[in-house]
């Protein structure tokens, strides 16, 4: 073993790989179509990788029980997640066959303790744990131990089926259900996507063509580029930084920065500082969730089942500004330009065309183009923060849960992913990929505002490592 926070040696032995069909024989075999929105992601692998300490009771027998006997269960509400994402032979598009062909449970061992693993980048510490698995499963659980007695849940799925939310809300349900028994009333999903239909005919702006770029050789940049440009890493943001930015954010007498926009100004700040004189201008993309800004056209009933919408209602807003503006205004100012981005669109105008230009464009693959790297240097800020994430199945909270992608495309801008810390203590976790100096500025900045995340941070004791060499 290399060192306490850095083995190279670790394996995954699966131990077994099996389907978990839904219980309830009532629900009949269906086809479920996409909305217009499922098909701009497209096809993409997303997880949400949950650690788990040691817990203070039960095994990792007991673990594997709660899965096999629950999951059923869960899967009754989640019924399309029990099914195969196939390909619609007339159209060529995506579909959901909901036919309870079973979700996926496999069970592995790891061959390492928890506390051994390199925290410093998602793919040295989750890529090593998560497993492959077949195209077309709805929906992979993948349950890990490790030798000091800790373990790892991986939900993985794909993004045509689920958003960020979406995933949540289906790991949030899980651990109500393992504990309770039961679904509450306000936490059933609704998988209806017929409330994103197109106009006949589709009618949206010019910005549509502009915002969204097809996927081919020729518009990205080379591999070494997209590789070579960026570093990755897994940093921490404690509630008090948090909290102090947002005081920094908020002007008297007006009204408060959020959380969020006070760290993304921060972040733009830190960017405009790293472009310098190589550049005039420079971006932030935020990446907004539809759910709780549809309301104006939806009645009170649907909007109460936009709440727990399973599927895709994700766009963004971006804004591009003077790097030697960013540079002299005040936090404050800054901030009220991403509070005024993230909530100046007519969110159900905006999203009706979305699905309107997607009508039109269906057969295409895209990408937002200002994530390609072409023009002003941007960076996107994608936040789970703002909703609650509930990974406490019986065996206490995670000590991180972290979504995840992976995508083919080669891209060339900045990407900023945040997450709560399990527990509820205010504190974040962030995944960002990152240009090496725009990372060193935000690292060696004082007072330190993202500090690298270590097994000790997580609660993960170095003395695990020994105990498990035993």
């Amino acid at each position: 073993m290399a060192s306490a926070n850095g083995n190279n040696e670790l394996h995954v032995r699966v131990v077994s790989r099996r389907l978990v069909k839904a219980s309830d024989s009532s629900i009949k075999p269906h086809v479920l179509a996409v909305s217009n929105l499922d098909l701009i992601p497209q096809s993409m692998p997303i997880s949400m990788f949950c650690i788990y300490p040691r817990p203070p009771t039960g095994d990792f027998t007991a673990i594997i029980a709660a899965f096999e006997t629950g999951l059923p269960s869960l899967l009754n509400h989640f019924f399309p997640f029990a099914g195969r994402i196939a390909t619609n032979p007339s159209s060529g598009l995506p579909e959901f066959h909901c036919n309870n062909q079973g979700a996926e449970l496999l069970v592995g061992e790891a061959s390492a303790a928890l506390a051994s693993l390199d925290y410093a980048t998602v793919t040295a510490s989750v890529r090593r744990v998560q497993q492959p698995y077949a195209d077309g499963v709805a929906l992979s659980v993948q349950v890990v131990s490790f030798e000091c007695g800790g373990f790892a849940v991986a939900w993985c799925t794909n993004h045509v089926l689920a958003d960020g939310k979406a995933l949540s809300l289906l790991v949030s349900a899980w651990s109500e259900l393992a504990r309770t028994g039961a679904l509450s009333a306000g936490a059933r999903p609704n998988h209806d996507r017929s409330m994103f239909r197109p106009r006949a005919p589709p009618s949206y702006s010019d910005s549509f063509n502009k915002a969204f770029t097809p996927v081919d050789a020729e518009r990205q940049v080379n591999v070494l580029t997209a590789e070579q440009s960026f570093v990755e890493r897994l940093y921490y943001i404690e509630a008090p930084d948090i909290d102090r930015l947002r005081e920094a954010a908020s002007r008297d007498g007006a009204q408060r920065a959020t959380r969020v926009q006070a760290v993304a100004a921060y972040i733009w700040k830190a960017l405009a500082g790293v472009v310098g004189a190589a550049d005039t201008r420079c971006r932030m993309e935020w990446w907004v969730d539809g759910r709780p800004r549809l309301t104006t056209k939806l009645d009170p009933e649907l909007h109460g089942a936009m709440r727990n919408y399973i599927g895709n209602v994700t766009t963004f807003a971006i804004r591009e500004a003077s790097v030697d503006d960013l540079q002299r205004m005040a936090l404050t100012d800054v901030a009220a330009i991403v509070r005024e981005a993230i909530t100046a669109p007519a969110y159900d105008e905006h999203f009706q065309e979305l699905v309107d230009w997607a009508e039109d464009h269906k057969t295409e693959r895209h990408i937002e183009t200002a994530s390609l790297g072409l023009g002003s240097p941007t960076v996107s800020v994608s936040a789970f923060t703002s909703f609650p994430l509930d990974t406490d199945f019986g065996f206490g909270s995670a000590a991180m849960a972290m979504p995840t992608t992976t995508s083919t495309v080669r891209l060339c801008g900045g990407f900023v992913q945040m997450a709560a810390r399990p527990g509820g203590d205010g504190s974040w976790i962030t995944s960002a990929f990152l240009w090496p100096r725009l990372a060193a500025a935000l690292e060696y900045d004082e007072p330190c505002i993202f500090k690298p995340v270590t097994a000790e941070y997580l609660g993960l004791s170095a003395s695990q490592v020994s105990r498990s060499r035993l």
